[in-house]
């Protein structure tokens, strides 16, 4: 059974008897139209000084029409208000939590997303950089082996020929392409060594130093700080060099240096020699002009993927030809800067040093 009414009395009575229940229909005072919903538990308020006041009825009307409703029903009437203020700001409350866990629960999958993505990158990177990796350690173990081949080969062919210019023009030129197989292999995209253009020495470099060649992508130590022309004079390897003071990085921790790798001796043969790339000192003696211009040539392409400026070429005294048969075949070398015997101290007549262009 329903009733209607605006009896406050039946009001108090729904909120005191068990089985009976309060209920309103919602008006909006502000635009006066109803909004239609059922509102349970909740006893409707009498809206009839709010709509006058809207429609224009005169304010002293109003006021006197309010000293005839006792003092009782304008109390409940109070509650009654407030708690339909309360009501309506617990509901925006509700909405605005609701509309805040929607952004919230969007944001959230929108990261789960992103993280899933990156996650995906970050695992093809990983099987590309593998697989790169792979194709990189094979191709140097291929060429490698097809270094070590060559030189067997043209070992064998220099042990039975008889004319050996022949075979030492083919030999040099096998070596050439082996050897830049094999580099190309190693360093499949050549990059520019990383330098900072902005760097500024924190110090002023003395002797002792070690220093970063950005040119070359080598440590080396100074042997003397700059010149009037900013040169500083640096060991490298074995390689002294005057280097541009704006090319060298300083570097604070210094780390322990390997001692020098002594001269290419005959014992070990041509391997010995190719292996010995870091040393600027090709040890020639003992050798036949054939056997040493093969040799010659192998380590002149070590010194220039290297990056040497210049090394020593050890032919010893003897009868000369050994030293005449160096001098004319790097005459016409075109990445031979110039060559001269040594001095006093160098080797003298027993050493030829070779810049490099």
């Amino acid at each position: 059974m329903a009733a209607t009414t605006h009896y406050a009395e039946l009001k108090t009575y729904a909120l005191e008897t068990a089985r009976v229940e309060n209920a309103c229909c919602e008006f909006d005072v502000t635009t006066l139209r109803p909004t239609y919903r059922l509102l349970i538990g909740v006893p409707g308020r009498s809206n009839a000084f709010a709509i006058s006041a809207r429609l224009g009825m005169d304010e002293v009307l109003i006021a006197r029409a309010k000293e005839f409703v006792d003092e009782e029903r304008t109390r409940f009437e109070n509650v009654v208000d407030t708690l339909e203020q309360t009501r309506q700001e617990m509901e925006r409350e509700s909405a605005e939590g609701a509309a805040l866990r929607r952004q919230y629960e969007e944001r959230l999958k929108e990261a789960d997303r992103k993280v899933a993505e990156a996650d995906g990158l970050v695992k093809k990177e990983l099987e590309r950089a593998e697989s790169e990796a792979l194709k990189l350690t094979e191709n140097a173990r291929r060429e490698a082996n097809a270094l070590l081949l060559e030189v067997d080969k043209l070992r064998r062919e220099m042990r039975s020929a008889k004319d050996g210019s022949e075979v030492a023009a083919k030999a040099k030129q096998s070596m050439r392409r082996a050897l830049g197989n094999l580099d190309a292999a190693v360093h499949p995209v050549t990059e520019t060594v990383y330098d900072n253009e902005d760097y500024v020495l924190p110090r002023p470099l003395k002797a002792g130093d070690t220093v970063f060649l950005t040119d070359l992508g080598k440590e080396g130590s100074v042997l003397s700080p700059a010149d009037k022309r900013g040169q500083v004079e640096v060991l490298s390897g074995s390689a002294r060099m005057r280097v541009k003071e704006e090319k060298l990085r300083l570097v604070e921790k210094k780390k322990e240096k390997k001692p020098a790798v002594g001269a290419v001796t005959r014992a070990g043969g041509m391997e010995s020699r190719m292996t010995a790339s870091a040393d600027n000192r090709c040890d020639l003696r003992g050798m036949t002009v054939d056997e040493a211009i093969l040799t010659l040539d192998a380590f002149l392409d070590s010194m220039l993927m290297s990056n040497i400026s210049e090394f020593t070429v050890i032919h010893g005294k003897g009868t000369g030809a050994l030293r005449k048969a160096v001098s004319d075949h790097l005459r016409g070398n075109r990445f031979v800067k110039s060559y001269r015997l040594g001095t006093f101290g160098e080797g003298e007549d027993g050493v030829t040093i070779v810049p490099l262009k």
